[in-house]
């Protein structure tokens, strides 16, 4: 049997801060470039999912965790999410305390804290993923 998928895996990780404040990035590069967003992005060839998770915040946003304090919040593969090509996202949620010092990094243009009840229009599907994250 042939395959002819060309489906990409990404993660994104929507980090809640004392239930009432989330983390986000200014994207830096297109699409929706200038929009807000979760942190995340491609998984690696080599690199297991949660893992992935883990690099692509730090890289984003300078916040760092560790695998246990990682929560699967669900998959995401809606044909046209991504406009580049089909991307399927697994997002993972992690809570903390309170908010930390961020920093955009990486193809984050900022990163910055946001009221959960009050939060700008956000990229791709992102605001289904911080919506299932509220629990």
């Amino acid at each position: 049997m042939a395959f002819t998928q060309n489906i990409f895996v990404a993660v994104d990780t929507v980090v809640i801060a004392n239930n009432q404040k989330v983390l986000l990035i200014k994207r830096k590069n297109p699409p929706f470039q200038g929009k807000w967003a979760l942190p995340g992005g491609f998984v690696e060839q080599d690199e297991d999912l949660p893992e992935s998770a883990m690099r692509e915040l730090k890289e984003e946003t300078g916040v760092r965790a560790v695998i246990n304090d990682l929560s699967f919040v669900g998959v995401y593969g809606a044909p046209n999410r991504d406009p580049r090509f089909r991307t399927v996202s697994i997002v993972y949620r992690l809570e903390i305390l309170e908010t930390v010092e961020v920093k955009g990094g990486d193809d984050a243009a900022e990163a910055a804290w946001f009221d959960l009840d009050d939060l700008p229009e956000l990229a791709f599907d992102h605001a289904e993923g911080v919506k299932d994250a509220r629990f």
